[in-house]
Formats: structure tokens, sequence, C-alpha cells
């Protein structure tokens, strides 16, 4: 491919190398106004935004909305608790791939058994261990990126030479949009899966 295409490739593993991962000890130990919640999640969540000067993070709509849709717990005293912040992290990352219903079923088990349950483990044990171990999988996402290049520069090779590169990067795009679409198929049949037949906390 050509060189910008070369370019843009790196710019994409730049941008998976500089996804953050939110840690329990970053979020402040006291609880925190609306206002505080949302500037927190921005300046933690900024560098992965499509459109940095413009994309909102999280805002007091978004927020409001959440609640209403028992999303997340309701604040006490108009104050947010750690937990509630990382119920609003794990929503932020949600909510680009399910609706709001399949997010509701996937969350209310686990705000249900962990949220505020003053046991040993509770939401942080079950934050800590999810995104500790999606933490380690960017490598495998790297590689995971570069080999669907890779296949891609070896298409359209008998395509019009003015219109090769813009093909191998609609190529590109179609294998990553593939490989979306099934992991969404599969989350959502997952999904579906536990609203029918429940999450077995009672089993």
């Amino acid at each position: 491919m050509a060189t910008n295409t070369e370019e843009l490739l790196n710019s994409i593993l730049e941008r998976l190398e500089r996804l953050e991962y939110i840690r329990p000890s970053d979020i402040p130990n006291i609880d925190l106004y609306m206002d505080q919640v949302t500037t927190f999640m921005d300046s933690r969540l900024r560098s992965g935004v499509r459109n940095p000067g413009d994309d909102k993070i999280l805002t007091k709509t978004m927020i409001n909305n959440y609640a209403k849709n028992d999303l997340l717990p309701p604040p006490v005293k108009k104050k947010y608790s750690r937990e509630h912040v990382l119920l609003l992290i794990f929503i932020y990352y949600y909510k680009g791939i399910m609706s709001i219903n399949d997010i509701q079923t996937l969350l209310e088990p686990i705000t249900k058994q962990f949220f505020q349950n003053g046991q040993e483990f509770n939401l942080e044990s079950v934050y800590e261990e999810v995104f500790g171990m999606e933490k380690g999988e960017i490598e495998a996402m790297k590689e995971d990126v570069i080999e669907k290049y890779r296949l891609a520069e070896t298409t359209f090779g008998e395509a019009p030479e003015e219109s090769r590169e813009f093909l191998r990067k609609f190529s590109f795009i179609c294998l990553l949009s593939f490989d979306v679409y099934v992991k969404k198929m599969i989350i959502e049949t997952m999904v579906d899966e536990l609203r029918e037949h429940g999450t077995g906390e009672n089993q």
C-alpha cells in the first residue's frame, strides 16, 4: 500500500496504545458531585474519543438518563460514590455497541450483587478483574489489526491503479467491520440468554 496508508496503520496502533485503563485507585476516595464526576471522566478518557475537541465523554443529561433507565443507582445527597463511577465506566464502553435495554440486562445483576454490598468481593473487585484482563489484550488486538491490514494489502491487484489504494482501505475497513459485526452478534446472543434464563445468582 501507499506510504500514507502505512501511516494510517501506525496511527491506529498508536491510538490503541493510548487507550487508558482507569484503575480504581485513580478514582477519588470521596463522593463526588455530578460536575466532579463529568470532569474526572473527561480528564481520563479524552484521549480515546474520535474528536477530542468536540466529543462529550459524559454529560449531566447522560447521567440522569442512565439513572432514569435503571442503569445507575441514585446518588446519595446528590453525590456519587467510587462505585457509581465504576458503573459509569462500564456504561461508557458498552453504549457504543449495546442498546440501553441490553446494558440494563447486563448490569442489573452486577449492581444487585456487588454495588456497595459491604463485602470484600464487591463491584471494585469485578471491575479490577475485567479491566485488568482487557488491558492485557491490547497487544493481541494490535497483532490482529496488523494481520487484517496485511491481508487487505493483498487485495485488488487487478483494479485500476488510481483506485487501488482506496479499494484496499475499503477492504481493511470491511475486515474490521465484519469482526465487529460478528462480535456484536455474539454479545447480543449472550445478553439475550441472560435475559431469558437469568444470571444464576440464586442457583
